[in-house]
């Protein structure tokens, strides 16, 4: 066995060499996502030649060259890039290794940008085992496929990183700003004229320490402030909702958790009215505290939890919330 481990540390060292990566950086226009930050941490396990790409019209005030472990940020002022234009900057510049936060902008983006680079993408690693060999979730996260790129083609490998699997990467750094062109993407199905959200001082769900969630036995969006009073007693304490309460227009999509939600592990995370279904509980089960409240007993969401209430949450959470 020793000699085995010896083998790969010698193959991944070797192809570290020339290896060279390109991370797409998110951002809200004040500060770069959670994802991307662990996405750098990925891309250190890959290179030690990271590039980050920011773009839009405010990509210069969200402190990219802050990011530690990057050589350099390179900045379109684009609102909306071409992923055929993003595939021939990555061809042109001789990146091996593309990769995106697994967020809903970056799964639109990173599977068109593949396609224009003639290769498939790999979605969600969880590890990266060397630059040809990663980790994902498979079946609702209840298993881990391991994934080998094999291709001799020599094409950039594109890859989404889960990032509740990765630490963040530090904002200490100083790295210089390269200017570049990236052509519009003139051919979008959908042209966004404006766009809003709820006000919140609450962190976003992805970086949240504490997490309060709700279900279908909320029965109401109104029933919500309950859970919000609750969050508040909280440290960096956020709501989320399962499918059921998004799909029964309790709360927006936005705070949806879940495999096609987000994926989240916090500190605690409260399930209150949660059934716990097995889509649900691949974007929380890694959490490291999970307290359920229910009134069925035999709920699934109590055989992941830490600790269990079998009670009307109605009651039981106002209890819980006067006490904390």
């Amino acid at each position: 066995m020793a000699r085995l481990l010896y083998s790969i540390s010698r193959t991944v060292t070797r192809r570290r060499l020339s290896t060279k990566c390109l991370v797409l950086g998110e951002h809200d226009g004040n500060l770069i996502s959670q994802g991307t930050l662990a996405a750098v941490t990925a891309a250190s396990k890959l290179s030690e030649e990271i590039c980050l790409f920011v773009y839009g019209e405010k990509a210069m005030e969200v402190s990219a060259h802050k990011i530690e472990k990057i050589k350099k940020v390179q900045v379109s002022t684009t609102n909306f890039p071409s992923p055929k234009a993003i595939a021939q900057f990555i061809e042109a510049h001789k990146y091996t290794h593309v990769l995106g936060a697994s967020s809903t902008l970056s799964k639109n983006l990173c599977p068109r940008i593949a396609t224009s680079l003639d290769v498939s993408p790999i979605m969600e690693i969880v590890q990266v085992i060397d630059t040809q060999s990663f980790i994902r979730p498979t079946y609702a996260g209840n298993a881990l496929s391991s994934i080998q790129i094999t291709s001799e083609k020599n094409k950039p490998i594109v890859l989404t990183v889960r990032a509740t699997a990765f630490d963040k990467v530090g904002m200490n750094n100083e790295t210089p700003y390269e200017d570049i062109e990236i052509a519009a993407d003139s051919k979008a199905p959908i042209i966004l004229s404006s766009s809003s959200s709820a006000n919140s001082d609450r962190p976003d769900l992805t970086s949240a320490k504490s997490i309060v969630s709700g279900g279908r036995g909320m029965k109401s969006g109104d029933n919500f402030q309950m859970l919000e009073q609750l969050a508040s007693k909280l440290h960096s304490g956020a709501v989320g909702a399962s499918r059921a309460a998004v799909d029964a227009g309790m709360v927006p999509n936005e705070l949806q958790i879940g495999q096609t939600g987000k994926v989240v592990a916090p500190d605690i995370y409260f399930a209150i009215g949660i059934s716990g279904a097995i889509q649900h509980l691949s974007g929380m089960k890694d959490s490291k505290l999970i307290i359920a409240i229910n009134k069925d007993a035999e709920a699934p969401i109590f055989q992941v939890a830490d600790f269990g209430l079998v009670a009307d949450l109605f009651q039981a959470v106002p209890e819980l919330t006067n006490k904390i």
